[in-house]
């Protein structure tokens, strides 16, 4: 779940819709300047659903310690070291769970998941927030991550569908950093961040050079990015969420029933070149 306070409660977005939403960010990218994704079809399902193991705990959202919706949220943009506030092993068994699902049915889909997993519980995760007793949890995780992905790279480098460029690491991780900066653009728009940031990593251009994507905002859901990434300028884009009344809640199953009562309604964000 990702979770943005208002002045009577939250509008909470569940993690699928959120990454549903950085597949369309990816659908649309590409233009005179930087590279389309190649081969599409993977890319986009390994970007689309790369939160598909959230599916069964957001359908029955918890709270923190606090009584807050248990989510991603604006105080974590950046930083990312709460994980979430939950479980270690429950957040750890989600997030297997989003690899394991794609899997068998798309080795080149899975690996970007499972290294955009990686990088979020190496690179971007704050080791300190881990209880002692749990780092060997996380350990063997990662673990298991470095082993699927090695199977994973196997079964591509195999696949005759896919062209030599395609089957090459280096294409590879230029598609891991497109779900990385598509992602993070999708979290900025379900939090509605308001300060300075990039999407992440330096991304590919058709001339072979790179380019860091600065995002600024302009008020609420609306960015400009520059260099503008995108196929059309003035690009909008709607994702479903749900408002929940109340600040905090004294049991999950209180949040569970609003957020079940809460209509669906969709949120509209909007990208232009700056």
């Amino acid at each position: 779940m990702l979770r943005l306070e208002t002045e009577t409660g939250w509008w909470l977005v569940a993690h699928a819709d959120h990454a549903r939403l950085a597949g369309e960010f990816a659908a649309v990218w590409g233009n005179t300047q930087f590279r389309a994704p190649e081969p599409r079809v993977h890319v986009l399902k390994g970007i689309a659903r790369h939160d598909d193991g959230w599916i069964t705990r957001d359908a029955a959202p918890q709270i923190t310690r606090a009584g807050k919706p248990s989510a991603f949220s604006v105080e974590l943009v950046g930083k990312y070291s709460a994980f979430e506030e939950i479980d270690l092993a429950d957040y750890l068994a989600v997030r297997e769970r989003a690899v394991g699902l794609l899997a068998e049915e798309d080795a080149y889909a899975a690996v970007l998941v499972s290294m955009h997993t990686y990088n979020l519980l190496t690179e971007r995760a704050d080791r300190s927030t881990i209880r002692t007793e749990e780092l060997s949890l996380l350990d063997a995780f990662l673990a298991r991550q470095r082993a699927l992905q090695e199977a994973l790279t196997v079964r591509i480098a195999e696949d005759a569908f896919l062209s030599e460029e395609a089957r090459s690491m280096t294409r590879v991780r230029e598609h891991f950093r497109l779900l990385q900066a598509t992602d993070n653009l999708s979290l900025l728009t379900c939090v509605d961040f308001r300060g300075p940031a990039t999407l992440l990593h330096p991304l590919p251009l058709n001339d072979g050079r790179t380019a860091e994507i600065a995002v600024r905002s302009m008020g609420e859901r609306s960015f400009v990015l520059n260099p503008y990434p995108f196929t059309q300028d003035g690009l909008e884009f709607q994702f479903p969420a749900r408002h929940v009344t109340g600040k905090a809640y004294a049991a999950a199953a209180d949040l569970q029933r609003a957020y079940a009562a809460a209509p669906v309604e969709r949120l509209t964000v909007r990208v232009s070149a700056g």
